[in-house]
């Protein structure tokens, strides 16, 4: 078939803890095509998406939220998403919630002394008092923390959202090929050339952006154009950062209420016009000369490391169940402290619900349900 070369990794410390053995090719189709023919004529099998990184999951080299970290690095395109990512993998998430569910299983531990001797002296009065003024509320405070950054971890891992919306001719599909370096959309000085939205993914100084070119926000009685501003007002409700396009002397200077939370950028284009235009404007380009094009990507960069906290020692919780989960955990505890009141039996329930959710960040309890869904975004055989 071929000249190769063959690995053989002993267990338990091949990637899955089995023994493995790693065939070295040339690439060519056929190559691969014949090797693969042989491989199943000796009773073997492809392998499902995700499975060897499943199979090290079951085999405890890796929890849940490492392996996702290697889903991380597969997908990874910008220099902030990879150390994000590999800093999953290796394990930082699963420490601090490691920290944290070992915290949970003390303060059980305390609970249950407390409901099995509560007849020796003052031991009920001091656990239940010890546990809500100390360590619940720690632990709270540093899930709360943790919380508080969550969504920077998700738009890192997803990248920040950026619509360029405006009028038509105000020059948002000349700054969107400007920025990806390359004519991604169609130039014209007919309005309404723009009917749909045109997304193009950047890596702008290790930062993901995933910058969307809308239709231009204007009454039209075009039925398929009225789809397409529909959809532009749709984008920018949903994203990190509107760059509202106007151009020198605009009637349209001010921008629509968008539905949201995201900024609103004023970018005054064509500057290389010599007219003045919006004096509230953030900034003032020209695509066509690349004037004020600099400072528009470091205003971006600035408003990425602002929003992703890029170096924070917080971990980054990367995924809506890691949100979910820490939140469910932090609940838990606030009903805690809430109520001094609560009898130590709802206490401990109370403390096993926090202590549950923080297990199915790193898979320790409750994870079939998730399992297929994770496993199943990989490519084929990693």
């Amino acid at each position: 078939m071929d000249e190769g070369l063959v690995l053989f990794f002993a267990a338990p410390r091949s990637y899955t803890c089995e023994d493995c053995a790693e065939l070295q090719v040339h690439g060519g189709i056929a190559i691969s095509r014949v090797l693969i023919e042989v491989l199943g004529s000796m009773g073997l099998r492809p392998a499902e998406p995700g499975e060897f990184t499943r199979r090290a999951f079951l085999n405890g080299k890796l929890d849940l939220a490492q392996a996702e970290g290697v889903a991380d690095l597969v997908d990874a395109e910008t220099e902030f998403q990879r150390r994000q990512a590999l800093r999953q993998f290796e394990g930082r998430l699963s420490r601090q919630t490691e920290e944290w569910r070992r915290a949970l299983i003390g303060l059980s531990a305390r609970l249950e002394a407390e409901l099995d001797f509560s007849d020796e002296g003052d031991v009920a009065e001091l656990m239940v008092c010890n546990i809500i003024n100390d360590d619940v509320r720690q632990l709270y405070t540093e899930m709360e923390v943790a919380l508080c950054r969550a969504r920077s971890g998700e738009r890192l891992r997803e990248g920040l959202r950026i619509v360029i919306a405006g009028a038509p001719n105000a020059g948002k599909s000349t700054l969107l090929n400007s920025l990806a370096g390359r004519d991604v959309a169609i130039v014209s000085e007919h309005p309404g050339t723009t009917r749909d939205a045109l997304e193009v993914h950047l890596d702008l100084a290790g930062y993901p952006m995933t910058v969307t070119d809308t239709a231009g926000l204007r009454t039209s009685e075009d039925p398929v154009e009225r789809i397409g501003i529909e959809r532009a007002f749709a984008r920018a409700g949903e994203a990190d950062l509107v760059l509202w396009l106007v151009e020198p002397g605009s009637l349209a200077a001010a921008p629509p209420a968008f539905p949201g939370s995201g900024e609103v950028w004023t970018v005054v284009t064509k500057s290389d016009m010599g007219l003045r235009g919006e004096e509230r404007a953030n900034l003032r380009i020209s695509a066509a000369t690349g004037v004020g094009l600099d400072q528009l990507e470091a205003e971006l960069e600035d408003f990425a490391r602002k929003r992703l906290e890029i170096g924070s020692e917080v971990p980054a919780l990367t995924r809506e169940r890691h949100r979910q989960a820490l939140a469910a955990a932090a609940g838990a505890l606030e009903r805690i402290m809430a109520a001094p009141e609560l009898p130590p039996e709802i206490v401990a329930e109370e403390v096993r619900l926090a202590q549950n959710a923080i297990g199915r960040i790193a898979g320790r309890v409750d994870i079939e349900d998730v399992l297929g869904e994770i496993f199943g975004r990989f490519c084929i055989g990693k």
